[in-house]
């Protein structure tokens, strides 16, 4: 995502299913959206789908939420908020089946992503839109995702 090339002057970039997540740092994450921008044609967009961090349902003084609970399978998400990641760990039990586990992957909320989107210099990214999923339905403060296109600025 921050190196690879696959040509130039594409109309449209795209990245789903929380993979930017997986590059853990800030920096990392703006080498994504340079990357993007080599391979569009001025005026392209790149799409990127993302979970939203659930800081709001952290109780205070603890550092993990539950977020699925499913007969044989349990889904912690614990936060590092000094770093800003999140490792969610999954664990699968049961009579025979007892294992687990963990995925570290970036606490990336939406305004942090737009930075990051800005960042890239004058010639960089603006956000065009941003919606709750992929019927577009409206994003607001209770979304657990978004889908968010960002427009390349002409050169």
């Amino acid at each position: 995502m921050t190196e690879a090339r696959a040509g130039d002057n594409f109309s449209l970039a795209f990245l789903v299913f929380n993979t930017i997540s997986n590059l853990l740092t800030q920096e990392e994450q703006i080498r994504c959206f340079q990357n993007a921008a080599r391979h569009l044609a001025p005026g392209g967009c790149f799409v990127v789908e993302l979970w939203v961090p659930q800081l709001r349902s952290l109780p205070p003084g603890h550092g993990g939420t539950v977020e699925v609970s499913e007969p044989g399978y349990l889904l912690v998400d614990t936060y590092d908020l000094l770093h800003q990641y999140v490792i969610s760990h999954h664990v699968r039990f049961g009579p025979e089946l007892s294992d687990g586990r963990d995925a570290r992957i970036a606490d990336t909320a939406p305004i942090h992503l737009a930075q990051r989107a800005r960042s890239h210099g004058p010639a960089g990214f603006v956000l065009e839109s941003r919606w709750a999923d992929w019927d577009r339905n409206e994003f607001s403060a209770e979304s657990r995702s978004h889908v968010s296109a960002y427009r390349l600025a002409a050169r």
